[in-house]
């Protein structure tokens, strides 16, 4: 029997969480790079906390971690439920005025700002929400449903349970994580100790996906040196690093390997950022395969570049560095075949279409299952993601809070036998 969600508390966790300015700040060295992480963390705990797990804990690290208790006699591994408190750097983040929009009616959804639309041509499974509640932005900021959607599900999921201890389940440890969207989500992590060895990360798109694959990412710098002087007498002395730099840029794969001419399994190295002057220069880009080795070949194809550029350039010097990022989830989870089989085994409970779908992009499951807790990646109604254009859906977010709750009683019954 399935108990019904209350939708309009899950609402108006959701709204009162994307009105907390959480964007991750790259440029940081702190953990977490932003105080809004802080200030989600510290409201959550207290929420929990109201909700009577005493256990709700935010650490040093602004890290949250809960635990919702078995309702039926162990003992038992803890099933983890992980969501990230950032949101993305790449567009802005505070004074969200978040839009709902009950039983929308179809078409092109215009934003109260700028002239954004959100354009049904343009939005795939946009037309397919008819009649549905939509949260949007008022197109001047992003929403945060990415992954303040997944946080909502998580926080209404326990309260849920909390509320109705009838419901058969094992120990679910509850995780919030920061700065996930600049690959640092689990940096501060002891997976180990809190004693998961499966988990899900609820930070996808519509509903029905569980997310088994993700890129493998590295990061790359490419730092170039030149000569400044006055530029009244640099004839024959100057070397521009910058000038160099839009140079190798423009070297870099336009048709192919790069994120606007691929999809799919098609991997890409992604200039993502040029800074500096005359004297110094530096761009920094992401690589991404789903084929780990890949990483390596566009390495060297950055360095081959770089030989060229500082042929054309001479006296210029440039170094090409790259540090691992995250690693394909999908190796990881083959040993814990059941970590996708039950998610889909619940939606088969709930007679509801599911599929297996790849990530082009991380999450923090991809890290979590490199340390060994294998972590899928579950819908939870975010749409438009890193753009001023996003949009959530509520009833996206009310069936993965009931997808949810299969799931956790399926893990209790195939562990009891």
């Amino acid at each position: 029997m399935q108990h019904p969600i209350d939708r309009e508390r899950l609402l108006d966790r959701f709204l009162r969480y994307v009105r907390i300015d959480t964007t991750a700040q790259p440029e940081s060295t702190k953990y977490p790079s932003s105080p809004g992480q802080l200030e989600l963390g510290r409201l959550l705990v207290q929420e929990l906390q109201r909700m009577g797990l005493l256990e709700a804990y935010q650490d040093e690290h602004g890290i949250v971690t809960a635990m919702i208790p078995a309702t039926v006699p162990g003992p038992w591994v803890p099933i983890a439920l992980i969501a990230h408190l950032d949101t993305s750097p790449e567009a802005p983040g505070a004074n969200v005025d978040p839009q709902v929009i009950r039983e929308y009616s179809g078409g092109d959804i215009p934003l109260r700002s700028g002239g954004k639309v959100i354009r049904e041509s343009e939005t795939p499974g946009l037309a397919s929400l008819v009649g549905k509640t939509l949260i949007t932005t008022d197109g001047s900021t992003l929403l945060g449903g990415d992954d303040k959607a997944g946080v909502a599900v998580i926080m209404e999921l326990a309260q849920h349970l909390i509320e109705r201890p009838f419901l058969p389940h094992g120990p679910i440890r509850v995780l919030f994580t920061c700065d996930e969207e600049i690959g640092r989500g689990v940096e501060k992590y002891n997976a180990t100790r809190h004693g998961a060895y499966v988990g899900y990360t609820l930070d996808g798109g519509g509903s029905g996906s569980i997310d088994v694959e993700t890129f493998s990412a590295d990061a790359a710098q490419v730092v170039l040196k030149g000569h400044n002087i006055h530029p009244s007498i640099a004839k024959g002395r100057m070397i521009n690093a910058l000038r160099a730099a839009a140079d190798f840029v423009q070297r870099l794969p336009r048709q192919h390997d790069a994120p606007e001419a691929t999809e799919g399994r098609e991997g890409f190295m992604h200039p993502y950022q040029i800074a500096g002057g005359v004297g110094e220069a530096r761009v920094d880009l992401l690589l991404r395969s789903f084929e780990t080795a890949a990483l390596r070949t566009y390495a060297q194809q950055l360095q081959d570049l770089a030989q060229n550029v500082m042929q054309a350039w001479p006296g210029l010097s440039i170094e090409v560095s790259t540090r691992p990022q995250y690693r394909n989830l999908g190796d990881g989870l083959k040993k814990i075949p059941a970590a996708v089989s039950l998610a889909e085994a619940a939606f088969a409970c709930l007679d509801r279409p599911c599929r297996r779908s790849i990530v082009r992009g991380g999450t923090d499951g991809s890290q979590l299952t490199a340390l060994g807790m294998s972590t899928p990646n579950l819908s939870c109604g975010q749409h438009n993601i890193h753009a001023v254009t996003e949009f959530a859906c509520l009833d996206e977010m009310v069936e993965a809070v009931e997808h949810l709750v299969v799931l956790l009683r399926l893990w209790q019954e195939s562990t009891a036998s």
